[in-house]
């Protein structure tokens, strides 16, 4: 039995397996993408245009690049909605179209990959404790149940 397992068995299979089965595994999802935690949801022109807002993995750009490629250099304001961001001045290179151009990162074609968060999320930062403080009401306590004390 072990030597037939081993006739099988090759450096790597398991992990080709593993990485079909999380493959497999994110094409089985929901249509929408589930922000995470510090993504932005940018929905400035998205809805009245009929698509689904953005949802920007900010952290996992983050990891990738330093404040200052986005910030500094490709001129993003440090606010959620604060640019004025299109498809026009994407697809002409400015803001996302710097890097989504089809060579350094995925071309501006796939619109379902950047346009997948839930039609009309406002535009904002994921879960910030920020949102808490604009949004009227977010830091009023629940009601308190009756007859509890």
């Amino acid at each position: 039995m072990r030597t037939e397992f081993r006739k099988f068995y090759r450096p790597g299979v398991l992990w080709a397996l593993a990485l079909l089965a999380a493959i497999a595994g994110t094409m089985i999802t929901t249509s929408e993408a589930q922000a995470e935690y510090g993504d932005v949801v940018i929905n400035n022109h998205s809805d009245a245009a009929g698509m689904r807002p953005v949802v920007f993995p900010h952290w996992f750009h983050r990891v990738r690049f330093r404040c200052k490629v986005c910030h500094a250099d490709l001129g993003f304001k440090f606010k959620a909605g604060g640019n004025d961001i299109n498809m026009v001045k994407i697809i002409d290179g400015q803001f996302c179209g710097s890097c989504h151009n089809g060579k350094v990162a995925w071309a501006v074609d796939s619109c379902d990959l950047c346009h997948s968060g839930k039609p009309g999320t406002p535009t904002q930062v994921h879960e910030s404790t920020i949102n808490l403080l604009v949004t009227p009401g977010a830091l009023t306590p629940a009601p308190a149940a009756a007859g509890k004390r």
